[in-house]
């Protein structure tokens, strides 16, 4: 039966939900930007409780400042010991023996980053976020996709043909695709330097996904092929960055269960 659970954090605490099952391999589900554990559209807490049926102990966790979570929120980078107590909690109250990542956007960032401190035996990264924004508007290789697509739509013409395009926000795109080099940020050098502790992992894509779009960008860049050689990437046809649609979580279970059925 489905468990709330406290669990103590750099002297705070943060609330937990633990779908309990059997197996010796446990699934950490970490939640991304200031989402609450439940998940976009109850995805996640539907996800928790297939997979517990499945046979696979799932815990999921609001970070510190977020939901019924005590202290301040102070965002995926500072997020490391509420990863740290969640699987060292997990470890204990289960028995497991593994532990499998998951997350997605900022969520799978904080994973990369992080997981070698809280000792996870495998990740699965949704549409991880690499970008360091500087405006409102989405990452260049977002921009680069959208725009490839509108110069083959009727319809895309004719609104620019009857003036019913923000010209304004038409010039930025053009402008920061102009100015923007293909080259790693900070961020986007920290991630990929995380997944190079060797921790077996997989990329998972929603194809026309915008974050999924500037990750894929960065996966391209010439020095990764090592990583490219060693971490599958999985690709989904949608464009839902939480994976909403009902196709879009048979996908994601689908993954997620092969993930934890591998040694």
């Amino acid at each position: 039966m489905r468990r709330l659970v406290t669990i103590p954090c750099a002297g705070e605490t943060i609330a937990a939900t633990l779908d309990p099952a059997e197996g010796d391999t446990a699934l950490l589900i970490v939640s991304g930007g200031n989402e609450l554990r439940i998940g976009a559209h109850r995805g996640m807490a539907l996800l928790a409780a297939s997979v517990a049926a499945a046979g696979y102990p799932v815990l999921r966790y609001d970070r510190r400042g977020i939901g019924d979570s005590t202290g301040t929120n102070a965002g995926f980078l500072s997020a490391a010991p509420e990863l740290v107590a969640a699987a060292t909690w997990l470890r204990a109250a289960t028995g497991a023996k593994r532990i499998v990542g998951f997350g997605n956007c900022d969520a799978a960032t904080t994973l990369a980053l992080f997981h070698a401190q809280a000792g996870i035996d495998r990740l699965l990264l949704a549409n991880p976020w690499v970008v360091e924004p500087t405006n409102d508007l989405p990452p260049p290789a977002a921009i680069r996709a959208t725009y490839a697509q509108r110069l083959v739509s009727p319809s895309a013409w004719r609104r620019l043909l009857t003036g019913r395009v923000n010209f304004r926000r038409l010039t930025r795109g053009l402008a920061t695709l102009a100015t923007a080099r293909r080259v790693p940020t900070g961020l986007t050098n920290r991630f990929f330097e995380g997944l190079g502790s060797g921790v077996p992992a997989e990329i998972l894509l929603a194809r026309t996904d915008h974050t999924a779009r500037a990750f894929f960008a960065a996966w391209q860049l010439r020095h990764l092929s090592p990583l490219r050689a060693r971490i599958p990437l999985h690709h989904h046809d949608s464009a839902s960055h939480s994976f909403a649609r009902p196709a879009d979580r048979d996908w994601l279970r689908a993954r997620i269960l092969a993930a934890l059925s591998r040694d």
